[in-house]
């Protein structure tokens, strides 16, 4: 009987090798393109690109900010809830 249970369990996926993860399961072409990164192996370079483009828009962003606020800009709340930079006034001016 036990033999009956291995032999089934193997002739189910015979291309399956371990690791193969959900790349060895039978699915719908529609179910791969709109889940691209199941099937696919990792790429290296593609990863390290995505991850430098990141850390560079990041790095803008703070950069910009602290640029503003070394002018003497600070972030401010509208009463409509949007967020703006304003200049910094001294109440001995207004």
């Amino acid at each position: 009987m036990a033999d009956k249970i291995d032999s089934s369990s193997s002739q189910k996926n015979p291309g399956a090798a371990p690791g193969d993860g959900i790349r060895s399961l039978r699915s719908t072409m529609l179910f791969r393109a709109v889940n691209y990164e199941l099937y696919v192996k990792p790429n290296i370079v593609i990863m390290a690109l995505g991850l430098a483009a990141i850390v560079g828009c990041s790095g803008y962003i703070f950069y910009m900010r602290s640029k503003y606020e070394d002018m003497g800009y600070y972030t401010a709340l509208e009463t409509d809830g949007k967020e703006t930079f304003k200049k910094k006034e001294s109440k001995w001016n207004t």
